[in-house]
């Protein structure tokens, strides 16, 4: 492929990282689109050819970033051989090692920043992004409730409460953790293992229980 075929099959992704890039340091209402497409290596008018509004580059970036691995989650789930236990575990580290731990984490930032002013942006991270990730961990809690591993419980709070601290540390990262000298002691990977194995006991279905049913 010659050169400029290939600079322009990888300007739509250059676009999309220097959005990002941008967004997260100088939020979303503060960026103008001259700005993107500087620091993308083109022109304004070509910016607008591929994205003609900056709602419509944010909600590319949510897409390409966030949506497609949650997609890639949804396949985890459905090949995992193991136990729901392992594959509630597997979930939670993939989502950190997959968002968490790439500059895509700093999308939950801006969106916790700055969403209240572009409602649109909100449905559409919520309908992209929340409600997937949502319905993914509620299969894997009734995959145990169904295999016997887990006790009845109500799904929607208890994918809540997986979530809250996942946020947490993302939240963490962008502000304190980014702060020179300034240490909490916030370490995901044991935080993650600590949270998957206080809420397994709480809703392992006990011993006892499990011949009954």
């Amino acid at each position: 492929m010659p050169a400029r075929q290939r600079r322009k099959e990888a300007r739509p992704q250059e676009l999309l990282d220097a959005a990002l890039e941008l967004f997260v340091e100088k939020g979303f209402a503060a960026t103008r689109a001259e700005e993107v497409a500087a620091r993308a290596g083109v022109s304004k008018g070509t910016l607008y050819l591929y994205y003609p509004s900056k709602e419509d580059l944010l909600k590319a970036v949510i897409l390409r970033n966030i949506s497609h691995e949650i997609a890639e989650g949804v396949g985890i789930v459905a090949a995992h051989e193991g136990s729901a236990a392992e594959l509630l575990q597997l979930v939670l580290h993939e989502w950190w090692r997959r968002f968490g731990e790439t500059p895509a984490s700093g999308i939950c930032k801006l969106m916790m920043s700055e969403v209240r002013n572009f409602p649109d942006i909100g449905r559409f991270f919520a309908a992209e992004v929340i409600e997937p990730m949502h319905a993914l961990l509620g299969s894997v809690l009734q995959r145990g409730i169904e295999r016997g591993e887990f006790r009845p419980l109500p799904i929607p709070q208890v994918v809540q409460l997986l979530m809250a601290p996942m946020l947490f540390i993302v939240m963490h990262k962008h502000s304190f953790g980014a702060c020179e000298g300034v240490e909490l002691g916030v370490d995901p990977t044991r935080l993650i293992d600590t949270q998957v194995d206080i809420v397994l006991q709480g809703i392992a279905l006990a011993p006892a229980t499990k011949g009954r049913r």
